[in-house]
């Protein structure tokens, strides 16, 4: 019975390990200027359009 506390225990600190962390990621990524978001965004956009060009006519390279 004993060793039940104990895992029980262990599990709760687990989840709490755990949300700390996700709070830390989640600083981290709220931490970003809204131009340097919409950099990101514009720079992913831009290798998606040439990466379907590129896979819709192969002979254009």
């Amino acid at each position: 019975m004993r060793v039940w506390k104990w895992v029980g225990l262990a599990g709760i600190l687990a989840g709490v390990a755990t949300g700390a962390a996700v709070a830390r990621d989640e600083r981290e990524r709220r931490h970003y200027e809204p131009s340097e978001v919409r950099d990101r965004l514009r720079a992913r956009h831009d290798e998606a359009v040439a990466r379907q060009a590129a896979e819709r006519d192969p002979s254009a390279d």
